[in-house]
């Protein structure tokens, strides 16, 4: 199937089911690589497949990649899959054994603590649980109704072969065989890769470049957050998140300086009305920035809950080209790997990027006094041949207002009283 317009070839990644195998209807059976996204083909119809291309062929649209013989009998022990939504529990009960049950083939009960099913959970994911009330029991029934794929015994037997970690007895003899090793490893790019690499060499050689930096106090915002976020997320169910709190600065800064809003067209500068903001995103098989439409009309909630939507769909391989087409401005949060401080590279055609950065608490002067505050540098890069100087260092600045002063979001950054007295 096409994936899109003016894509004429796309790479098969990888196969998701083996030669020979019984597929179901609709069941993923490949994925493909386009120099846009990535995404899946699946079965047409139910039965026998035979592959006809390899994984990592470059493959004409249109062509066909695999047979699938319909009129094939289904495999004697098979049965279609149903959906199972395992019932949530309070506390695991033990299933007893039937009589009739030889004792070889009785399964022992899910053991109740973390501890004891020797579960890896990060802090975040712990403090969730506890907020859903779910327990390690329940993640572990949960995924043992789920079926398991060629993928996820291949990731098994994978994970098996690397070398355990070493005692402290033969710590120096691995030390001594690593550096021995001079192994390297060759893989061809996938297309994704291949025009991501075109498009970034592409906006350093035709764009005037530049980048203009500044820092933000986060105390107001960070504390708005502490105060409202239980709220916030009882009513919405979810938190209130910086990118969101972001978004709407730039929304309101881009009326005050159009001409960051605005992008080349041939000879001609095309300026838009409307704030389509792109939010960079890391997905498994690269970065993405899936487009928030009407970024300007949202409400703050709207604003996150659309976030979160795109940013589900980039980590589950689910995103469309229509979701990263169009964007007028794009904003990237490199503060979540720890980045201090970046030059975000351009987006094309648009002509600005705003970089978020990690958030550490710094001394700074306040009223004349030295405090501790938590502070965020922020750069935005921008096409000096759209943007001047004195336009991209007020966007910056009207941002940095508006962040540290939330209620200017109220009045498009006006100054409450001002906006009152209307002055």
């Amino acid at each position: 199937p096409s994936p899109g317009e003016s894509i004429t070839e796309v790479q098969l990644a990888s196969w998701l089911v083996s030669d020979g195998d019984f597929v179901e209807k609709d069941t993923e059976i490949a994925e493909v690589d386009s120099d846009k996204a990535t995404l899946t083909i699946n079965a047409v119809e139910e039965g026998i497949i035979k592959l006809l291309v390899e994984a990592g062929d470059t493959i004409k649209v249109g062509s066909v990649v695999a047979q699938i013989d319909s009129s094939a009998a289904r495999p004697a022990g098979t049965s279609k899959p149903e959906a199972v939504i395992p019932e949530k529990k309070k506390s695991p009960e033990p299933v007893a054994a039937k009589p009739e049950v030889e004792e070889s083939t009785v399964v022992e009960t899910l053991p109740a603590t973390e501890e004891e099913l020797s579960l890896h959970i990060s802090p975040l994911a712990r403090k969730l649980m506890q907020e859903k009330n779910i327990s390690g029991a329940d993640i572990i029934e949960y995924f043992s109704n789920l079926r398991i794929s060629r993928a996820d015994v291949e990731e098994v037997a994978a994970a098996k072969t690397k070398t355990p970690a070493p005692v402290a007895g033969t710590a120096a003899k691995t030390s001594a065989s690593k550096e021995a090793t001079r192994n390297t490893e060759r893989k061809k790019m996938s297309t994704l890769r291949l025009k991501l690499a075109q498009r970034l060499v592409s906006v350093k050689n035709e764009t005037a470049m530049l980048t203009t930096f500044n820092e933000v106090n986060m105390s107001r915002i960070m504390e708005l957050r502490k105060k409202y976020n239980d709220r916030f997320k009882e009513k919405y169910g979810l938190s209130v998140g910086f990118m969101s709190l972001f978004t709407k600065a730039v929304t309101i800064a881009l009326k005050h300086y159009p001409a960051v809003n605005a992008m080349i067209d041939g000879d001609d500068l095309v300026y838009h009305e409307y704030a389509d903001i792109g939010i960079a995103v890391s997905a498994p098989k690269g970065l993405v920035v899936p487009v928030v439409r009407n970024a300007g009309s949202l409400s703050l909630a709207q604003i996150e809950m659309k976030i979160k939507e795109l940013a589900v769909k980039a980590r589950d391989n689910k995103i469309t080209l229509d979701d990263m087409t169009g964007g007028t401005f794009t904003i990237t949060n490199g503060g979540v790997f720890g980045s201090m401080m970046s030059t975000p590279i351009l987006n094309p055609p648009q002509s600005a990027i705003l970089g978020m950065h990690n958030i550490v608490e710094r001394p700074v002067a306040v009223n004349g006094q030295v405090v501790i505050a938590p502070i965020m540098y922020v750069a935005l890069s921008y096409d000096h041949r759209v943007i001047d100087g004195r336009e991209s260092v007020g966007f910056l600045v009207k941002v940095k207002e508006l962040l540290e002063n939330p209620e200017k979001m109220l009045f498009d950054g006006m100054d409450p009283v001002q906006a009152l007295l209307e002055v």
